[in-house]
């Protein structure tokens, strides 16, 4: 028999991932760069790395403005949203060339959304055969890297596509020119 490590979940299979507030909120606040699963920032989004992910790559676009739903959004933060999350599908391609994704939002608990309270989108590379023995009946999902690792080379093919994010740690080129 195999065994798979996985110590990154473990705080969250006990149930130990509970802290005051909103967690995108704190990592919104944090110095750009500051968060080791952050791939960049934009005037309203940054984009992280799933700390649970679904697959390799599993990525989220959140808005700054703490907000429940996109219909609260400015035009130009919806515009924001759209372009990071494309550019967060042209790095995935670029470090991992998959050939489909998932991108979506769950709005709401009953909708399935675990931090309900902030918006964000779901961007989840995909693989013909990816629902393999281990996810349909082993409830277990593999990921072959670790997240240090995915961020570091999605930071980098970041710089390399779109350029390094200026001193306030945005994303060059955001603006819908």
């Amino acid at each position: 028999m195999q065994h798979l490590f996985t110590p990154w979940r473990r705080d969250y299979v006990q149930g130990k991932v509970k802290a005051d507030g909103c967690v995108f909120c704190r990592i919104a606040q944090l110095p750009p760069a500051k968060y080791e699963h952050e791939i960049a920032r934009s005037s309203h989004t940054f984009a992280i790395l799933n700390r649970y992910p679904y697959a390799y790559g599993h990525t989220m676009v959140i808005p700054y403005a703490h907000i429940a739903s996109p219909e609260e959004l400015s035009p130009a933060a919806l515009s924001d949203l759209m372009l990071m999350s494309n550019r967060s599908m042209t790095v995935l391609r670029a470090i991992a060339d998959p050939p489909a994704f998932n991108i979506g939002a769950n709005i709401g608990a009953a909708a399935g959304a675990g931090i309900a309270a902030h918006f964000h989108f779901h961007i989840v590379p995909r693989w013909n055969g990816d629902a393999s023995f281990m996810t349909t009946i082993g409830e277990t999902r593999t990921i072959a890297d670790t997240l240090h690792s995915i961020a570091r080379q999605m930071r980098a093919a970041w710089a390399d596509i779109y350029g390094a994010p200026d001193s306030n740690g945005q994303a060059p080129a955001t603006s819908l020119d």
